[in-house]
């Protein structure tokens, strides 16, 4: 009671053909369809400095199957610390350990609105670019645990102007990971095919809370409101300044399926 925890746990087994429901908002979005209640969305408060990210980074996609959108927001002059209690103890009652203010602001957007991030420390991105594109067939390459991965033609990975960052959709990489020294940001917010996150993620053990999502199918329309809500938290925890607009490429924008059949 002092320290304000819930007391309460809905543990929720969610079937494979519910990605919708793998987040607080899924869940709310379910019971206020259920039950004819409003439903209230986070309304986040995105305060832009005057330089532009997309004139610091642009984004490249070369095959839109793998990756359908990918956006990422600059945030400068973050200070690395702890984050506030109640964010801890948010991330404690689902299961997660809090990290720093910067990575727990990420896997806080994750579970609430149901969209993976990774954030990497934008000074250690060479190139100005972002390029989502298959790894070489037997690359090795270093995941933040510290392990050296052999991939495949089959994986995807994020790449700076010169080497690859992270596996995509699975875990970042060892070389760009945010450190007590980071004071500059590069947060990402992507959809990739389902199919090669779950691939990549089986073949290298390498389950993760992200990966579940992704290989699922998350919220293409919705990433918008994640990358800002991602974007506004993490100012607001580490100190930093947003730059304004987003560095973005979408090659295959979502599109309504329409299912014709006889009544």
């Amino acid at each position: 009671t002092a320290l304000g925890l819930e007391t309460v746990v809905l543990d929720v087994s969610i079937t494979p053909n519910r990605a919708d429901c793998l987040s607080i908002l899924g869940l709310a979005r379910e019971t206020a369809a259920a039950f004819g209640l409003p439903l209230t969305l986070p309304r986040p408060q995105v305060r832009e400095a005057a330089d532009k990210a997309a004139d610091l980074m642009r984004i490249e996609i070369p095959e839109g199957e793998l990756c359908p959108l990918y956006m990422a927001r600059i945030i400068r002059g973050v200070t690395i610390g702890p984050s506030p209690a109640w964010l801890r103890y948010r991330l404690l009652s689902v299961g997660l350990r809090s990290i720093s203010n910067v990575v727990d602001a990420t896997n806080y957007v994750m579970m609430e609105l149901g969209q993976p991030q990774h954030a990497f420390d934008l000074n250690l991105l060479e190139g100005g670019c972002i390029r989502v594109a298959p790894a070489p067939e037997g690359l090795k390459f270093k995941t933040l645990d510290n392990q050296e991965r052999l991939l495949t033609a089959a994986d995807l990975l994020i790449w700076d102007g010169k080497k690859p960052v992270a596996l995509a959709g699975v875990m970042g990489g060892a070389e760009t990971e945010i450190s007590d020294a980071t004071r500059d940001v590069l947060l990402e917010c992507a959809v990739f095919r389902p199919g090669t996150i779950r691939k990549t993620a089986r073949r290298l053990g390498l389950p993760s809370e992200a990966s579940y999502r992704f290989e699922r199918g998350v919220d293409q329309v919705g990433s918008r409101l994640a990358m800002e809500r991602g974007a506004a938290l993490l100012a607001e925890l580490s100190g930093g300044t947003i730059l304004s607009g987003i560095a973005a490429a979408e090659p295959k924008p979502w599109a309504t399926r329409v299912i014709p059949f006889h009544p």
